[in-house]
Order: structure tokens, then C-alpha cells, then sequence
């Protein structure tokens, strides 16, 4: 372990600029940060490849065994000050761990649709909040990941990484064009089933088919309307009050949770 105590120190400034996206894409390395989510993607198998630590924080059983791990498997381990910690992950109450992981997406022709019966795809989605949900209802409801298409938000921004809750090391990501994604798709099984104002069949009243690839809109325009058409089931949640929607993730989770249903009563 060595440490780190200017602020002006290269490695400091290289790793802040990862919260910035054009040097997350430039390095392939992304920041997640907490004792929470890096256990979490320790579990999962995935170590960090630096990792900074607080050196006034209290020990931890599960903060010395990742730091253990870390240090066997030949990664870097440095202490720091807190300051340091809080100009690194942009916040003032810096958790007291902090680390920089390899890039998790895979390609789209790698994901193997037979590992789960339900995965999630977002069109244009614009938050990083709603991301990060997604991916975190992802992993409660055994989906076997996010399928990004068009213009989304960086699923490795610090806020989608820290709205994850760490299940962003459990669930695969890909990235693709609309093209190339329904190219994708019908080249094997997999229902598409969108979401949708435009329709008035119930979203209780379909069988879903394994694999479901739950369609999610962007958060302000929802689904395009040939976006529409290309889905096998375009369905709709009730609106008993005067909002005409519910916000992106939380309609991923009412799909995704009557898919995972209708899985379990079978």
C-alpha cells in the first residue's frame, strides 16, 4: 500500500477526470465508490484495478478483505486523505472507498439471450438515475441485463454507477443502434414488448414468452411510434389518477416483476 497525500499528484488527476465521459471512453476505466457497491462487485468476481481508501476510516472486515484481494491479485492500493477522496468522486462526503474498474460492457453478438428468461432494453434514456434503477431492478429480478439503444446516458457515470447500488457488476450492458439491436434480436427467440399510451391492451393480459426483452421509452417522448410497431406486444399500465405515466424505471420494474410472476406460477 502506498499513499497519496497532494492533490496535484498525476495518478489524483487522472483518476478524476474519469467523471468525465469522453476520458471514461478514452481509458476504458470507470469510478464506483463505497464499501457497499465494491463488496458487491467483489462478490461478483470483479476486483477494481486502483483502489483508494480513507486512511483516518475506521477498519472493516469487508474493506480488508477487498483490499486483500486487491493487493493478491496485483492491483494498486493507495491511502489518502478524505479531501482527496471527495475531489476524486466529485462529492463532499466521500465515501471512504473509492475504485477504478475496467469498462463492463460486452458486445450486443455476445450476449447470450438463453441465460435468462427476461432482459431489459432502454430507448434513449436520458437519466442517469432511471439507469441505474434499471439496472438495480435488473439484477432483483434475475434479468440477465441492459441492452442500451440510440443516444443513452453513460451507464459508467459516477451517478448511474452509484444509483446501481452495485448491480451494475451483475447485469451485462450493451450498447447499440436500434438497427442493430432488432437485427439482433430476430435472429433467435425473444419477445419484444414495449410500453406504451398508444395501445389499450392491459399489461396483465398478455402470456409473456422466455426470453422477454422488456422495452423501456425515454423518459420525456416515450417509444417512437415505428419503434411501436416493430414490438411483438405493445401493452399499458393503468392510470387510475391524473399523472398519464409513471417515471421510466418504476414502469420497468411493474413489467419486469408481472414477467418474473407469470414465470414463477408456471
Amino acid at each position: 500500500m502506498r499513499e497519496i497525500t497532494g492533490f496535484s499528484n498525476p495518478l489524483v488527476k487522472r483518476v478524476r477526470s474519469l467523471r468525465d465521459k469522453k476520458h471514461r471512453k478514452r481509458e476504458k476505466l470507470f469510478i464506483a465508490e463505497g464499501l457497499r457497491i465494491l463488496t458487491e462487485a467483489r462478490e461478483a468476481g470483479i476486483l477494481p484495478e486502483m483502489l483508494f481508501l480513507a486512511r483516518d476510516a475506521r477498519p472493516h472486515d469487508l474493506a480488508e478483505a477487498l483490499i486483500a484481494e486487491v493487493e493478491a491479485a496485483g492491483g494498486d492500493v493507495i491511502a489518502t486523505d478524505s479531501d482527496i477522496l471527495s475531489k476524486i468522486s466529485g462529492k463532499d462526503n466521500a465515501q471512504a472507498l473509492v475504485g477504478v474498474y475496467r469498462d463492463q460492457s460486452t458486445d450486443l453478438e455476445r450476449i447470450d439471450r438463453y441465460s435468462s428468461p427476461i432482459w431489459f432494453v432502454a430507448q434513449a434514456m436520458r437519466d442517469p438515475g432511471n439507469l441505474g434503477t434499471l439496472l438495480r431492478i435488473g439484477d432483483a429480478v434475475g434479468a440477465g441485463g441492459l441492452i442500451l439503444v440510440d443516444d443513452c446516458v453513460d451507464p459508467f457515470s459516477v451517478e448511474a454507477v452509484r444509483a446501481s447500488m452495485g448491480a451494475l457488476f451483475t447485469q451485462r450492458i450493451a450498447q447499440a443502434s436500434w438497427t442493430e439491436f432488432l437485427a439482433w434480436l430476430r435472429t433467435g427467440p425473444g419477445q419484444l414488448v414495449g410500453t406504451s399510451l398508444n395501445t389499450d391492451l392491459d399489461y396483465l393480459a398478455p402470456r409473456y414468452a422466455a426470453p422477454t426483452f422488456l422495452l423501456i421509452g425515454n423518459e420525456a417522448r416515450g417509444l417512437p411510434a415505428d419503434y411501436e410497431t416493430a414490438c411483438d406486444v405493445l401493452v399499458k399500465i393503468p392510470m387510475m389518477g391524473k399523472a398519464d405515466s409513471l417515471n421510466a424505471s418504476v414502469a420497468g420494474a411493474v413489467m419486469a416483476y408481472e414477467v418474473l410472476n407469470q414465470q414463477r406460477r408456471q
